[in-house]
């Protein structure tokens, strides 16, 4: 039994595809299916139940996959201990964060932690909040940005900063001459938001109640088909509808000016909590330390108020 069978059946049990699972690993799908087959002889039971189709788990090969990826987890911190005496800000950093988050907070980031930490590579990745957890627990990711609460075992979390929400217009709306916009209101108008498993659709909807009852009614005004922010941007700027976005995500550079604009909310107005998440068994407390200023940063260079 090696750390790299174990890896193909965890990969195999997730895509529940031979084919799949070998594009993820790198290697060819004769390759894995042969290492599948010899752990399962070794182990004396099927971990898999195989048809033309389909590939499924079997009972058994559940609990073995779960304590897989817990061998998987250790011999991952096992490999950063090996660094502990090593320079902690030498080795690269991998870094994921939400896609609501990523793509404004990034462009700045890669800058600023260069010049905190020059000799760290940094990698980066957007993701929704589901895979950037597995990433991290599986030792994929060393850090995630993301939106509180999230909560998982053996895995630590800092504060960053709170960000409240603002109701992104198009050109010419009758909103424009408000101040400020009642939260209660904005079942009026036709919303555009993010689709299913985005984190921050599911806070604007527990933060937005008139329209969370809404949502699910036959003949509601509410659109959901947003992919990305950028995405909902463009459909504000068509005249599709209104919004609601971060406050890091108000900037128009994209548009010509008074194509989009903004409106805050009325208090008391909604927000979220950005934080940093990574495993408690990391030995890079520096590395954690230099990423948290160079965020902070950033946020001050994004939102100076």
């Amino acid at each position: 039994m090696t750390l790299t069978e174990l890896r193909y059946i965890v990969t195999l049990a997730q895509e529940r595809h031979f084919g799949r699972a070998a594009e993820r690993c790198f290697v060819s799908q004769p390759t894995l299916s042969v290492a599948v087959k010899k752990l399962e002889e070794e182990l004396g039971v099927a971990l898999f139940e195989r048809s033309k189709s389909t590939v499924q788990v079997t009972p058994l090969g559940e609990r073995i996959v779960e304590q897989a990826s817990r061998v998987l987890e250790q011999a991952s911190a096992i490999k950063e201990l090996a660094n502990e005496g090593k320079d902690q800000l030498s080795s690269p950093l991998r870094v994921g964060a939400i896609h609501t988050i990523g793509p404004y907070l990034f462009p700045h980031l890669i800058p600023t932690l260069s010049e905190e930490a020059p000799q760290m590579p940094l990698y980066i990745e957007e993701n929704l909040t589901g895979e950037l957890r597995r990433k991290l627990r599986s030792g994929e990711l060393d850090v995630i940005i993301v939106a509180l609460p999230f909560a998982e075992p053996d895995v630590l979390t800092k504060s960053l900063y709170e960000e409240p929400f603002e109701v992104l217009l198009p050109a010419g709306h009758a909103w424009l001459s408000r101040k400020e916009i009642d939260r209660d209101v904005l079942y009026d108008e036709k919303m555009l938001m993010l689709g299913e498993g985005h984190c921050f659709r599911d806070q604007v909807l527990e933060a937005c109640p008139t329209i969370k009852d809404h949502v699910h009614q036959p003949g509601n005004t509410l659109i959901a088909e947003g992919g990305s922010l950028e995405t909902i941007r463009h459909m504000v700027a068509s005249g599709l509808g209104i919004t609601v976005v971060p406050q890091s995500a108000t900037g128009s550079v994209h548009y010509a000016s008074g194509l989009l604009e903004t409106r805050p909310f009325k208090d008391p107005a909604p927000y979220r909590t950005v934080a940093l998440a990574w495993r408690a068994s990391f030995p890079r407390p520096k590395a954690i330390d230099a990423i948290t200023r160079a965020i902070k940063a950033c946020h001050r260079t994004i939102n100076p108020q």
